[in-house]
């Protein structure tokens, strides 16, 4: 695993992994967005051969970075979930049995769309629009914020950033990043079955993008 990379945010130190999370020290809090669990298994529900292991993957990843930085909470900034219950909530709820002693607190996104029964039974603590720890909110949409204007700082998800990187001959690529302004963040989707959305950078804007197995600053 490579040394995450460190972001400083009103002297507060958050850690930026390659897997598509973050670590806030101050708070012991691992911070992730558009997880989309059951995403593939609607894919295969609809006829379209979907391999499992892309869930199984992420859910992994997950573990990994759980058992990395020994976080007291998980906070998922929306899309947890990608719609309906299916089978692959089945290993979800297995997985959150081994690792019951973790909060794991949800900020809804548009795809979280679960009955409030199935959450409690999951041990998930929902907040359906926002979540404010300090001077810092959480939001799914930064479009749809409620956070208050006088938060130091928000973070959001939903749009899956993306970042193009120009090589010679007019060749490019696009990476998934992390993307900070002055006044919000929005994190990659932890998902990598997901698609982008080129971010349009500016100059006072700071960029990092996950190429592979590691987190590189535009």
């Amino acid at each position: 695993m490579q040394v995450p990379l460190k972001h400083v945010i009103h002297d507060n130190q958050f850690w930026l992994s390659a897997d598509r999370c973050l670590f806030w020290e101050e708070q012991k809090t691992l911070i992730v967005s558009d997880l989309h669990f059951g995403k593939t298994g609607h894919f295969r529900k609809s006829g379209i051969a979907v391999p499992q292991n892309i869930f199984k993957e992420d859910l992994q990843r997950l573990v990994a970075q759980i058992q990395f930085y020994k976080p007291s909470q998980l906070l998922v900034v929306g899309d947890m979930f990608h719609s309906s219950a299916n089978k692959e909530m089945d290993f979800f709820l297995k997985w959150r049995s081994d690792l019951s002693q973790l909060p794991i607190h949800l900020v809804k996104g548009n795809h979280d769309i679960l009955k409030a029964g199935w959450y409690e039974a999951a041990g998930i603590i929902v907040h359906p629009r926002q979540y404010s720890v300090e001077d810092f909110c959480f939001a799914h949409d930064v479009a749809e914020s409620d956070c208050d204007n006088s938060a130091s700082y928000y973070f959001t998800g939903h749009i899956h950033p993306g970042i193009i990187l120009n090589g010679v001959g007019k060749q490019s690529l696009r990476f998934p990043c992390f993307y900070f302004t002055k006044k919000y963040a929005i994190l990659p989707a932890f998902s990598r079955f997901t698609g982008l959305a080129t971010v349009d950078v500016k100059r006072t804007d700071e960029v990092y993008a996950i190429v592979e197995s590691s987190v590189i600053k535009l």
